[in-house]
């Protein structure tokens, strides 16, 4: 009588995956946010409320994180959700901060927009439904995208680098 065992050798790195996989949602995804008009005008800035509320934008080359290059993560200003790392933002001249991907695309909705005698790609929170901006077509590789993001719409948090004594 013979018995045949199969190994699959895949199955460790497949539970690390999974793992792995897990975590990033735990960390990157709160649960949603639906606030009144009201509250949302006592959380935020005038022109956070109108840009990320009413679907607004900055002058271009105003904003906080226009020429800004620190290591980090930005997340969204109005619900905490990681949206974007420093990794993918680049210095692209149009104007509003620019990154040419986002670290997950769960973090993002992506809604055509039609106003302004145009048709454009929106970009909003998934988690609050806050107006980051728009994505375009004409980023650097590997993705070729530029996401062109309003720096009111942003929170960065540095990273961190902790030295052992």
């Amino acid at each position: 009588m013979f018995i045949l065992f199969t190994i699959n050798l895949n199955a460790p790195a497949m539970a690390q995956e999974d793992i792995r996989s897990k975590k990033l949602k735990e960390q990157h995804f709160k649960p949603k946010v639906t606030k009144p008009e009201s509250e949302w005008k006592v959380k935020l800035t005038p022109l956070q409320f109108e840009v990320t509320r009413n679907k607004g934008t900055e002058r271009p080359f105003t904003g906080q994180y226009f020429d800004f290059y620190e290591k980090g993560n930005y997340y969204c200003a109005n619900c905490g959700t990681l949206l974007f790392n420093s990794e993918s933002k680049f210095k692209s001249g149009c104007g509003w901060p620019s990154f040419s991907d986002v670290v997950n695309l769960q973090s993002i909705n992506i809604v055509s927009d039609r106003s302004l005698g145009m048709v454009r790609t929106e970009i909003t929170c998934s988690n609050c439904e806050a107006h980051l901006g728009h994505v375009f077509e004409d980023g650097p590789p590997p993705t070729g995208l530029r996401y062109c993001i309003n720096s009111v719409s942003l929170k960065f948090v540095p990273d961190v680098i902790q030295t052992v004594k």
